[in-house]
Order: structure tokens, then sequence, then C-alpha cells
């Protein structure tokens, strides 16, 4: 593997697709301390072949490293490599408005700065792409991979209790019978659903609704108080006025410009 890397300058459309890459590269490591040193970005560094210690943190904890492993680098935090075999390593630096949400959704996560996969074949490939196309300075492309790599990489979702909850959703109950459904109580439910969407149960919830509200809105042929019912809503006003709130647009407004036109019968 030969060393390399690629620097990026990104400008204002660049920057406003929300997560922009910085740079990339490979490069290897002899066994050895490396300077310690703080990034002003979000970094990943994709430890291919090697084992070691990442020195993270204020309190300079050591971390063990055997490839394969991500090593998840945020900035301001102190970190420094200690590899005791040669490390080979892709890298790749980045930033953006975004990484507040990802951090909330649990994607990037600064509690957990070495994650090794039972399968790490998705994430390599996911990796080998962010690099092939960020030298390419194809910005969307780019960002395309990057968003890739960060959740081909991320922990999955330690349970399912969100989707579970959003096949609920359409019926008419209040969050306590909710939970009761799905066998939590009240503050297992909230944070179950803050740690696979960031939201809360009753955002959850209401967006579903609004969401299958649409659907039937532009598919089939119901009727808005029709449309208000299957969704969990007895008072068609009520939800009219929802469903305005929130999209912007009255249900027969989003029905007339939202709406799949049938196609035409072919001959």
């Amino acid at each position: 593997m030969r060393n390399w890397s690629i620097y990026l300058t990104p400008g204002h459309s660049e920057r406003q697709l929300g997560l922009f890459c910085l740079g990339a590269g490979e490069q290897e490591n002899r066994p050895g301390p490396t300077p310690e040193r703080a990034l002003g970005c979000h970094a990943l560094v994709w430890i291919k072949e090697g084992h070691g210690h990442l020195l993270h943190g204020p309190d300079r904890q050591l971390f063990d490293v055997q490839a394969p492993a991500m090593l998840w680098l945020h900035p301001g935090v102190l970190h420094g490599y200690r590899p005791a075999t040669r490390w080979r390593q892709a890298w790749a630096l980045f930033s953006g408005p975004a990484t507040t949400a990802l951090t909330t959704l649990g994607h990037l996560d600064p509690t957990e700065p070495v994650r090794r996969y039972a399968d790490p074949r998705t994430v390599d490939r996911a990796f080998t792409r962010l690099l092939r196309v960020s030298a390419t300075r194809n910005a969307v492309q780019t960002v395309a991979a990057l968003y890739d790599l960060v959740a081909q990489a991320a922990p999955p979702p330690d349970d399912d209790i969100a989707a579970q909850l959003a096949g609920l959703a359409c019926k008419a109950l209040s969050i306590q019978d909710y939970a009761a459904e799905l066998g939590l109580n009240v503050k297992e439910l909230r944070d179950a659903v803050r740690r696979t969407t960031g939201s809360t149960p009753q955002e959850l919830v209401l967006t579903t609704r609004l969401n299958t509200a649409k659907a039937l809105l532009a598919e089939e042929e119901l009727s808005v108080g029709a449309v208000a019912r299957r969704v969990g809503y007895d008072d068609p006003a009520y939800f009219t006025r929802l469903f305005t709130a929130r999209v912007g647009l009255s249900p027969r407004a989003f029905r007339r410009s939202g709406s799949i036109p049938t196609p035409f019968s072919s001959f």
C-alpha cells in the first residue's frame, strides 16, 4: 500500500450539502507512539492491519485496537496512536452541520472511539468507495459516499422498538397504551425511540400518521374524514388543522398537488 492523501476545501455550495469531506488518504504507521493532537473536525480511521492502542480523551485512556477496527475521532478531543505492529490504515476528515444530527442519532458516538465488526466487509467497501470518489472532486458523490460510510460503520440499533411503534401509530392510543402494547413503561419507550430516531414517541407517531395520510390522499379515493379515521383521528376538522400546520397544505390541496397521476393505458 502506498501512502497518499488528498485535502479538500469545500466551497459555499458544497457546505450547503450539510456534510463535506475535508481530506482522505491511506498510510502506514510503524510501531511506536505517534504525536498526540486534537483535530478541528471529525475523522474516521479504518485500521486494516495491525494491533495496538488508541490514546483518547483528556484522561489519556488507552483503548485496545485490533484490526479490522474503526477509530472515531471527534473535534477537540486529544488522541494518539500506539501501534504495537505496523498499522495499515485509511482515513477521512469531515465536518458540516449534519454532524450534530448524526451525533444525536447515535451515528457519531463520542463514548465509543473504537469499534469492531462481526463482518467488516461492508465497512471496508464503503471506505474504499469514499477514497475513490474523493479523488474525483465530485462533491455530491463524495458526500453520498461519506454518508454511506457513516451509516455502514455506525452501530446497529439495539432494538426495533421504533419500528414497532410506527406499526401501531395509526391506532388511537395514548403513549402509555403504546408502551403497554410493547411491554415497556413510558420511560423505556422514550429512551428506545430516542436512541434510534433522536426523536420522541409522540413525534414518531405524528410523523408516521402524516406519512400514511399523504399516501392515502395521493393514492386512494377516500374522503378527508375517512383518511383521518384511518390514521387515528376521529375529528376530521382537527386532522385537517394538524395536517395543514405540519405539511403546509390542507389535505385537499395536498391531494391536488401531491397525488400521483394515473398513467396512460398502453395501446
